[in-house]
């Protein structure tokens, strides 16, 4: 409430008199993602005025790749950016990220297919009744199946299934918040463990000259750990909000949502013949994508014309015109355009980073500073850095080739095992990006279930918190015990 005063005229005083007026304040209401976005697109423009331009020397390892020489860095000319030039670059980063953009808009056209098909529908009812009493097991086989998975894939795999995985929670009395969440700390904890991963543990572990896959062990301890808290965290909040629905962040808006109208569980029909050939060709599909990225060393285009052809064979099975089919992908594609936009937005940062020349200089500042930790601080500190240049650089295998150059001679300095410091990045770099409004995955898979991002940090700041400190706890177990080899 605010005050303020105002004049008023009275007869009977024969004059006038003060009286305080009680102004009602307007309720605070979060802006729109692409307002948030667009606001740290402007930020990163405003640093390129304030922080100084600075480059690493980038040399080649001796496995041919392009690093950074620590001991080669220098200040240069200033180069800021500017804000006049922002449209340009937001439009530079669509046609840079079109290979994921058209992933998620292909993909969302596909599985609008199968949705109108009703064959998911037929089995979120089997699953939804045979786990509704079971919400532990439920959620503890989903979250370790996107974990696995993850192992080796990055977690903006998996945008389009956000919908279906809403659909699948609301139908079982849960939120949309429970279902995004499933896939995103499912494959928070696979990705970010960095068990397997490629973009990340093999380019750190490369550079830092370590044997591929080595610390694997302990990376799988890790894993297991993380994996463990996470679903407690989860699962609790599921069963409250099964017991308690209006206690979910997303309540409001949940009633409101297309999906909840179609998870009843009673109406989302039997499985027969058409519908059980339609869910094979997503399982084939899905298994494709997994093989061929693994074993092929496919990329975004390889995935984009497989969802192209998925979505087209499920037309087929399901008996529509092509016609039909083309007019339902269409309105898939449609549905997805927000995730698309707001991930090219992302992008558009970084960018302006680059063009700035500051990306380096940001790294230098947070890397120098570990030299004067205190020796048993030394790995969470050097976590703690990379968790913020993850806020400016959210590339995994971007971020890895800025910092592991530099975080590989300061761990032999400083007495840490490299093997340490690999960890550390690979904490660094993955679990930050469920908190952050850079993140593709996060923003894809949100935008995707119609969740503001305010209402998401209201279920996820806790778990975050929690994710550092145990992340904190296994870097300091791995430092005592001299996590090898090097």
């Amino acid at each position: 409430m605010g005050m303020g005063w105002s004049t008023r005229y009275n007869k009977n005083l024969g004059g006038c008199k003060m009286e305080k007026v009680v102004k009602a304040k307007k309720p605070f209401k979060m802006p729109h993602t692409f307002v948030i976005v667009f606001s740290i697109i402007l930020l990163a423009v405003i640093f390129t005025w304030i922080i100084p331009a600075g480059q690493y020397v980038r040399i080649a390892n001796p496995h041919g790749i392009k690093v950074v020489d620590p001991s080669q860095f220098k200040y240069l000319a200033g180069s800021p950016v500017n804000p006049l030039m922002i449209p340009m670059y937001i439009v530079q980063a669509f046609v840079k990220t079109i290979d994921i953009l058209l992933v998620i808009l292909f993909s969302g056209g596909a599985f609008h297919i199968l949705t109108e098909t009703g064959a998911l529908q037929a089995i979120i009812a089997k699953m939804g009744k045979r786990f509704s009493e079971k919400l532990y097991l439920f959620i503890s086989i989903l979250t370790l199946v996107f974990a696995l998975i993850c192992t080796t894939q990055a977690v903006n795999t998996f945008i389009a299934f956000a919908p279906v995985m809403v659909m699948l929670s609301m139908a079982m009395g849960l939120d949309s918040i429970t279902g995004a969440a499933i896939i995103l700390l499912g494959g928070a904890v696979g990705f970010s463990t960095g068990t397997l991963n490629i973009s990340t543990t093999v380019v750190a572990q490369q550079i830092a000259e370590l044997p591929l896959y080595s610390g694997l062990g302990y990376r799988s301890f890790c894993f297991v750990v993380y994996y463990i808290i996470t679903n407690i965290y989860l699962i609790r909040y599921a069963i409250k909000i099964k017991k308690h629905p209006e206690l979910s962040p997303m309540y409001d808006l949940d009633q409101q949502s297309d999906l909840k109208g179609k998870a009843d569980l009673n109406s989302f029909g039997e499985m027969n013949l058409r519908k059980a050939l339609i869910f094979l060709s997503l399982i084939v599909s899905m298994g494709a994508i997994v093989y061929g990225c693994i074993m092929l060393k496919w990329n975004m285009p390889e995935t984009s014309a497989m969802f192209l052809a998925l979505a087209m064979v499920v037309g087929a099975i399901a008996g529509y015109s092509p016609s039909k089919i083309s007019a339902l992908f269409l309105e898939g594609c449609k549905k997805m355009l927000a995730a698309a936009i707001i991930i090219a937005l992302a992008r558009a940062i970084s960018q302006i980073m680059a063009a700035g020349n500051i990306i380096d200089t940001v790294v230098h500042f947070f890397a120098g500073g570990l030299s004067i930790v205190p020796s048993y601080l030394q790995g969470p500190a050097m976590l703690l850095a990379n968790t913020i240049i993850n806020v400016f650089l959210t590339s995994g295998s971007g971020q890895a080739t800025a910092v592991m150059p530099i975080m590989t001679p300061l761990a032999d300095l400083v007495g840490m095992t490299r093997q340490t410091a690999v960890l550390a990045f690979n904490f660094g770099d993955g679990f930050c990006n469920y908190i952050l409004p850079t993140s593709t995955a996060l923003m894809g898979i949100i935008s995707a279930s119609n969740i503001p991002y305010d209402r998401w940090m209201r279920f996820m700041w806790r778990l975050f918190l929690i994710w550092f400190v145990v992340g904190a706890i296994l870097i300091m177990i791995a430092q005592f015990i001299h996590l090898g080899p090097m």
